[in-house]
């Protein structure tokens, strides 16, 4: 059964450019690694909320654009096996995250269902 993994971080919005590129990055090594899919997006409408909201989650600031990632993988044992080699992959590079991965939040999730 499929495996999703999800990402959700600010990033300056000065640093969008070296974000798209560490997306393309990113991407091109996960569907080498086995990623059915990969997907990075930039927040267009992306409220506040007064409770709980994306924005809090990862502590957002004004000059920052909250992001939304996932990626799908055949299984979680493909998905465990592309991390460890991702991890020793030469391109993987985390002094060049462009945003700070404190303030991530990630999980990783198995599909109930899909249209």
């Amino acid at each position: 059964m499929a495996y999703v993994q999800g990402y959700v971080a600010a990033v300056p919005n000065a640093n969008r450019k070296a974000f798209e590129e560490s997306s393309e990055a990113m991407v091109t090594m996960m569907k080498e690694y086995g990623a059915l899919q990969a997907v990075d997006c930039w927040g267009v409408d992306v409220p506040d909320g007064k409770l709980t909201s994306f924005p809090l989650a990862v502590d957002k600031k004004e000059d920052e654009t909250v992001t939304f990632s996932w990626a799908v993988w055949p299984d979680k044992a493909t998905c465990d096996a592309a991390m460890e080699k991702m991890m020793s992959d030469p391109r993987m590079k985390a002094d060049a995250m462009p945003f700070d991965g404190k303030r991530m939040i990630f999980g990783s999730f198995q599909p109930l269902g899909e249209i």
